[in-house]
Formats: structure tokens, sequence, C-alpha cells
């Protein structure tokens, strides 16, 4: 195969070099999801059994630049909805946009989660998701060292593949715990399209659970954990604690093995929004060449006079 050259811009250097083994390593089958630091408050992108369980119309908006400074890094953005339908159901809508180089991906998919009430405070949700996957490959964005390289010569079609997870979601008002395979069906892209397959052994287990503890009468900690599991890759954890000050002010701190600690902030400007800022320092060699990643999250819950929110929803 003909060796390529990504476009630099403005003042990126050799970064090309690094993105060409990054984007190497997406091709292998041991390679997890997106990884968002503020999963806890983007809980039914990868557990599609928390639709519905903060029993209001409920809006996040993600952006997340990782490894911000080297050229054609990932970046991502999500959107996601989900409200309760009628009394034990759930139902719910999210978008996803990544761009990895000359790579684009978007996601749509749809949620269903039904309840069951295990006791006076608890309850127990199942969930399904379902959608489409389209692939593209921009090879406009690419300079080739022979200009006439067929395989290169124009861009590849876009390819749709489908998509389905599952998810269980156990929770109180004060705790949680979930188990989820948000993507049961692994798309690979070829030269001939997109090849699926639906092998136990492809798939990403996330394990997730946090509790809220009241250290005195105007400060709350939530400490919380996500697990990731996928076969041929080192089982990966990620231990974070958020502290609520007078209802209002977020701090917090977050910690993924092998790869980064975080710092987060934010801000709860209503008990209905609520705004995330999070600054990733990569632990690997990366550092020497990114300069971090950064993630914002706002969230919304739109209520009705019946259920108003009188304190913020800590789940």
């Amino acid at each position: 195969m003909n060796k390529v050259q990504i476009k630099k811009t403005g003042k990126k250097k050799a970064h090309c070099l690094l993105f060409l083994l990054f984007v190497i390593c997406l091709e292998a089958n041991a390679q997890f999801d997106p990884a968002f630091t503020q999963y806890m408050n983007n809980e039914m992108f990868i557990n599609p059994g928390y639709t519905g369980a903060r029993r209001v119309l409920a809006a996040t908006i993600v952006y997340r630049d990782q490894w911000a400074g080297i050229t054609g890094s990932p970046k991502t953005q999500t959107f996601s909805m989900h409200t309760p339908s009628r009394k034990k159901c759930g139902l719910g809508l999210s978008i996803m946009n990544e761009s990895i180089g000359i790579s684009r991906l978007t996601r749509f998919n749809a949620n269903y989660a039904y309840r069951i009430k295990t006791s006076a405070k608890a309850q127990l949700s199942f969930g399904l998701q379902g959608g489409l996957a389209q692939y593209h490959q921009n090879y406009n964005e690419l300079i080739l060292v022979d200009p006439v390289d067929r395989h290169f010569a124009s861009d590849r079609p876009s390819a749709i593949a489908p998509t389905a997870g599952f998810g269980m979601f156990y929770y109180t008002n004060r705790f949680y715990v979930g188990l989820s395979i948000p993507r049961m069906i692994k798309n690979s892209l070829t030269s001939s399209g997109v090849q699926n397959s639906a092998s136990p052994q492809d798939w990403h287990f996330y394990l997730t659970s946090a509790i809220v503890m009241d250290v005195s009468e105007n400060f709350k900690l939530k400490p919380s954990i996500m697990i990731r599991q996928v076969s041929g890759a080192p089982v990966q954890a990620e231990l974070a604690t958020h502290g609520l000050l007078e209802n209002i002010f977020w701090i917090g701190l977050s910690y993924r093995t092998g790869d980064a600690i975080s710092a987060i902030a934010g801000l709860q400007l209503s008990p209905q929004l609520r705004v995330f800022y999070t600054y990733d320092y990569t632990l690997t060699d990366l550092q020497n060449y990114s300069t971090g990643s950064h993630e914002i999250v706002i969230s919304y819950d739109f209520t009705y006079k019946k259920n108003r929110i009188a304190s913020p929803r800590i789940f």
C-alpha cells in the first residue's frame, strides 16, 4: 500500500504520523467506544435502561475535543433526549456525530425502557436501543505520494449499518447501578462497504454505579465508578467524585486507568439547567503532543406544573 500523508494546518507539524498510528488502532477489534469523562451526566448514551429514569423530559448536549493539538484527533458531539411514558415505560432518542481524521461517523438511535418497581423507593429498568450508523471517509483531505493511486481516486461511498444495544438500570433517589452493552452489532468499514457482526466477543460491557451522600446540610458528595470491558483489551475503570455545594456549584475529580486524570467543574444554574466543563490530562506518551482533552455538557429538564423540580435532580 502506498504511504499517505495527512494535510497539515497552521502550526500543526509532524502529528500526522501519530494520527496514522491512531487510525490503525481503530481498525483493531479490541477497541472501546468513544470515552466520555462526564458519562454520569449522560447515562442514557451508554445504558438504554436509564431511559425515562429522570421522571421528566430531559435533554443533554455533549461536546468532546479529545487530544487537542493533534491534527485529526477525535471530536465528538452527542444529543440525547428521553422521557417517561405512562407509568412504567421510557422513550428516548440519541444522535452522535464523530470525526477522526478523514473519517466521519453519525449514529441515530431510538430507546425503549420498561421499569419494574422493586420496593417503595427502588426501580429496575430494562432498556433496548436500535438505530442506524452512517460511515464516510473523505479521501479529498489526503495528499498522496502517488497522485493516481486508484485506491484513493475518489471518496469512498457513504455506508449505512444497523445498531442495537441493551441495558439494565437499578436505581433509587440516592443510588444506582447499571449494566449495559450499548453497541451489540460491530460495524467494520471495508473497501466494499460495511461488514456487520453480532459476536459476543466484540461486545463492550459497561458497569456503572454511584451514590449520593450528605456530607453537611449544604454539601453533597457523589462518588461514581464505571468499568468497561471488551475481549482482547485490558479492563478499564474510571473513578470519579463530584461535590455539590449549596445546590449550585459542582466540583470533581476523575481518574481513568492507564489514560488520564480529569478536573470537573459545573454550575447548577437552576433546578432544571446545569452546565459542566471537564479537562483531561493524558498520562500516556500523547502528553508530549496534546494539550489535553476538553468536554462540555449541557443538560436541561423540561417540567410541568404537576412535576416541577424544587431542587436539583442528582440522578
